[in-house]
């Protein structure tokens, strides 16, 4: 038996190991706040060592993008494609409130990493499956992605928390022209009296945007139809 003094043996340094630091290290300073120097101190080693494992810090920002993204849940093949790209959209934001540094760096970045791709991929083939083209499919994907991050952006960026909105509405409306801003301050009587949370909900745009793609694609669809119908000459008398 080793002596009861002996320390423990660190576990082996490891690309995965490296990356899962920095991604706690992340969640707990911000992305601009990690530093190669910062991630030693937190592994308990010389930051040159990370270097045997990483090439630079581009290609940990990269493999920190990997992680996050990878977390995000895939779409399906098979099922109703407006329940799938629910569901990936649901997935993105609590995989954004976990790590809400991580949107910003992953739109800023060209980066082709398998999680990535997979995540890319499986959402094409899900909307391909439901008979998007590829060209549609991008608009699809890019449309839906684009009101999940702008909605994290302005969730993040809100200077008050929900269970402040009532007071603050309160403080407000006496200073408010209510002749002049009469449906800010109708809308603001309701905040202050409770009858109103104000909060803003993923759920209520994400389903209005999803109806309104499908309608959309379901016109085309119609439109292709009566125009292969009046091209053959079915529908004529």
């Amino acid at each position: 038996m080793p002596p009861a003094n002996r320390p423990t043996p660190r576990p082996a340094l490891t690309r995965e190991r490296i990356v899962a630091s920095a991604l706690a290290l992340a969640d707990s300073v911000g992305c601009d706040k990690l530093s190669m120097r910062a991630l030693a101190g937190a592994l308990g080693v010389e930051a040159m060592s990370l270097y045997h494992h990483l090439r630079n810090k581009d290609d940990l920002l990269d493999a920190l993008v990997e992680a996050v993204v990878a977390e995000i849940e895939r779409p399906r093949i098979g099922p109703d494609w407006r329940d799938e790209m629910r569901r990936r959209a649901l997935s993105m934001r609590r995989v954004f409130l976990a790590h809400p540094w991580a949107p910003p760096l992953i739109v800023g970045r060209i980066h082709t990493g398998p999680a990535t791709l997979a995540l890319i991929d499986a959402t094409l083939g899900c909307l391909a499956h439901a008979g998007f083209d590829p060209q549609e499919a991008d608009h699809v994907m890019n449309a839906i992605d684009s009101y999940v991050y702008g909605f994290h952006l302005l969730e993040r960026s809100f200077p008050l928390a929900p269970e402040d909105y009532a007071e603050a509405a309160r403080g407000f409306l006496p200073g408010l022209d209510e002749q002049r801003y009469p449906h800010f301050a109708a809308l603001g009587r309701r905040v202050a009296a409770g009858e109103y949370d104000g909060i803003n909900h993923l759920e209520f745009g994400l389903d209005h945007l999803l109806r309104g793609l499908a309608a959309g694609r379901q016109h085309r669809v119609d439109a292709a139809a009566s125009g292969q119908e009046r091209s053959s000459g079915l529908g004529h008398e």
